[in-house]
């Protein structure tokens, strides 16, 4: 993938100095028209096609933002509330992640959001055992985190 980057900067260069333009503009031109070699000759190479990936990190940090909203509008309606109506427990998600860098992921952006907590992970990376402030169907939560963070994460780890 650092291979696929640096040869399409090579060429946004080479295309900066066959229009003799050396300005911001110009390498940005040269980037974006670099990327269709890459695209024509993607199968001569060995790993997938990088922009796959930079979208996959698009989506990840679009998913974690609509989450992070949800959450903050979830926190503040309770806040604001006369009564507070909250039914905090704890859920246990069957997870399909399997490295370290998917888990402390999965975790940190957990606990990121306010409102829930990542507990513990088991010790066979099985299971993430989630505190939330407010369930309604903890079954819900759990399907909703792995098919919206959980799916997001696997898109950019693997």
């Amino acid at each position: 993938m650092a291979r696929q980057i640096v040869l399409n900067f090579l060429l946004a260069f080479v295309w900066m100095f066959l229009n003799s333009d050396w300005t911001l503009a110009g390498l940005f031109i040269g980037y974006v028209v670099g990327i269709l070699p890459l695209v024509v000759f993607r199968r001569f190479f060995d790993q997938p096609l990088y922009l796959r990936k930079v979208w996959a990190c698009i989506r990840l940090f679009y998913v974690f933002m609509k989450l992070m909203i949800i959450s903050n509008i979830d926190v503040l309606r309770h806040l604001f509330r006369r009564k507070l109506a909250i039914r905090p427990g704890i859920v246990a998600l069957k997870t399909t992640m399997k490295t370290d860098l998917e888990i402390t992921l999965f975790t940190n952006m957990i606990t990121l959001t306010p409102g829930t907590v990542a507990i513990e992970v088991s010790l066979d990376k099985s299971t993430v055992y989630i505190h939330a402030m407010d369930i309604d169907d903890a079954e819900k939560l759990a399907t909703d985190l792995k098919n919206s963070l959980e799916r997001a994460i696997m898109g950019v780890t693997r």
